[in-house]
């Protein structure tokens, strides 16, 4: 054989070689993806607590982006793939334990905007304290009428989830909050929005700053205000209230300021704030796993338990919450109101369901977390239908926080009992 010829079929085979080892390593790859991702539809059909309350065709979703799945040129095209499968429940507390550029924020924790629609109208309800949109102007009441460019209601459908057994409002509402939340690559979210027929053009980027110090303690005349920080996930938080709770122990009452907690926490830091409020074990939350019940027809409910530790401020004790009151901020309220009689103060939480199970997907290597536990009040209320006594704002209560100004003044009258 000619060298000339001989070389060229050396080089053909050594790039068949190439394209045959390619191919292998695609098809492990494609292997891999959809082993993963049959992993995560299993996990949420398996343990997913909330399906009875949700429109969501699970099966149908897991269907329809199986081929995506496999698809996936890389690990954040597949990210994403998860994520929108995810979202087909939309439950807020459900979410992945990693994100990409493109991944839509975190709501509540990352959003500055809590908004609804009424009717066909996209309505601020709340903006979040010490917020970029606060500061860009926003303010309840604002109608929303384009995002980024385009009109509310063209970026509200393609977040919606495609898979409902029927129309479910709750899923509507839920990719308007997505939607105004805007995406992990932190680019300024671009409204417009109508106040009283005027048309606004404001941005806003939801800056996140890690809390200097797990609370802020302080006196307002003779009433203690204990304001924890988004800091329940953090167990530096106990020492720091026991401390501001020693500081106080002469106070004629407490107020519990829960409004900027929206990242949740652990029990361990809830029941370490709980029990320097309560003189004998006391019941303060139930639970129920769904899991146990569809496997077996038997239902698992269990009351969980909070014991007295240090010296108890036993006076009168309030807690204050709000629309960024989550998890097991709301877990803290009530608690508190079932082991302690305290008043709830404020607007209706953050109202994420459940507490959370978690599953790894191992060859992404990332978790999914979905609601795989049912949460109440130990008077059989779900954690989310939990609803605060309303604070109707005087003119005297003006200030910063005018709100804090009118449950002090309810504190310092004792009158402290309130209906919903």
């Amino acid at each position: 054989m000619h060298p000339i010829v001989r070389v060229a079929c050396v080089v053909g085979l050594l790039l068949a070689g190439d394209s045959v080892r390619a191919a292998d390593v695609e098809d492990r790859a494609r292997t891999e993806r959809v082993a993963d991702f049959d992993a995560f539809c299993r996990f949420v059909a398996d343990d997913y607590a909330y399906f009875d309350r949700k429109k969501t065709d699970w099966p149908a979703v897991c269907e329809g982006a199986r081929a995506a799945a496999a698809d996936a040129p890389d690990r954040a095209a597949f990210v994403g793939v998860v994520e929108r499968a995810l979202g087909e429940l939309y439950d807020f507390h459900a979410h992945l334990g990693t994100s990409t550029q493109q991944s839509p924020r975190l709501v509540p924790t990352d959003a500055d905007l809590y908004a609804q629609w009424r009717g066909d109208v996209a309505t601020i309800v709340d903006v979040r304290a010490a917020s970029g949109a606060r500061d860009a102007g926003l303010r309840p009441g604002m109608r929303v009428i384009a995002i980024d460019g385009r009109t509310v209601g063209e970026v509200v459908a393609g977040l919606m989830p495609k898979h409902l057994r029927s129309a479910d409002p709750a899923a509507r509402d839920w990719a308007l909050r997505v939607a105004l939340a805007g995406h992990q690559d932190r680019q300024p979210v671009r409204l417009v929005v109508d106040q009283d027929g005027v048309r606004r053009e404001l941005s806003f980027v939801p800056h996140r700053e890690r809390p200097d110090r797990p609370l802020t303690a302080r006196r307002i005349g003779r009433i203690g205000v204990v304001e924890v920080h988004n800091t329940l996930g953090d167990t530096r938080l106990i020492a720091a209230f026991d401390a501001a709770l020693d500081g106080l122990a002469d106070a004629q009452a407490i107020v519990l300021d829960l409004r900027d907690t929206p990242s949740g926490g652990n029990t361990t830091v809830a029941r370490g704030l709980m029990s320097r409020f309560v003189v004998r074990e006391s019941p303060y939350q139930k639970h129920e796993r769904i899991a146990e019940w569809r496997d077996s027809g038997v239902r698992h409910v269990w009351i969980e338990m909070v014991g007295p530790r240090g010296q108890p401020f036993t006076r009168p004790v309030a807690v204050l919450v709000g629309r960024w009151t989550g998890s097991m901020g709301e877990g803290i309220a009530i608690g508190l109101n079932a082991a302690r009689g305290a008043p709830v103060f404020g607007t209706p939480m953050a109202g994420l369901l459940g507490a959370l199970d978690e599953q790894r997907l191992v060859h992404a290597d990332f978790v999914v977390r979905v609601p795989a536990e049912r949460l109440s009040h130990v008077d059989g209320t779900p954690r989310e239908s939990f609803r605060p006594c309303p604070v109707v704002v005087r003119a005297a209560d003006a200030g910063d926080d005018p709100v804090l100004t009118a449950v002090v003044r309810l504190m310092s009258a004792a009158k402290r009992r309130c209906s919903r």
